[in-house]
């Protein structure tokens, strides 16, 4: 089974970003990403995922709709075991201090650091197998 990655985010060059980021991991089908927008419809497509096993969740915490903040609980209640980890812009105390109370095993701010966010797939992934 191939591991998923879900990223949802509002930003199409977020997809490019990521997948010129992880295009080895990619082709050689360590894992699959999945790059889904609105939250609305991620909360969906997590439990879609029958086939394939859902590593790891990646959320941006600002976006139309649904936030990343709002959605964080509704996917912690449907996936309990999925690690989600919320991206910002916005470091402040605060927004960490509501992402992790709302579930969020880890917060990142922008601009993320690749090497960083690595280190996490790869334990997520580990931990999955």
């Amino acid at each position: 089974m191939t591991s998923v990655i879900f990223v949802l985010d509002d930003e199409p060059d977020i997809e490019l970003l990521f997948r010129q980021q992880f295009c080895r991991d990619l082709r050689a089908r360590r894992f699959d990403m999945d790059f889904v927008r609105p939250a609305a419809q991620a909360l969906r497509r997590a439990l879609e995922t029958d086939d394939r096993t859902l590593a790891l969740i990646l959320s941006d915490i600002n976006m139309p709709g649904m936030s990343g903040l709002d959605m964080l609980p509704q996917m912690r209640a449907r996936l309990p075991d999925v690690p989600v980890i919320m991206v910002s812009a916005y470091g402040d105390s605060q927004t960490c201090k509501t992402a992790l109370e709302r579930g969020a095993d880890d917060l990142l701010v922008e601009s993320i650091d690749f090497g960083r966010l690595c280190h996490e797939i790869e334990a997520r992934l580990g931990a999955a197998a």
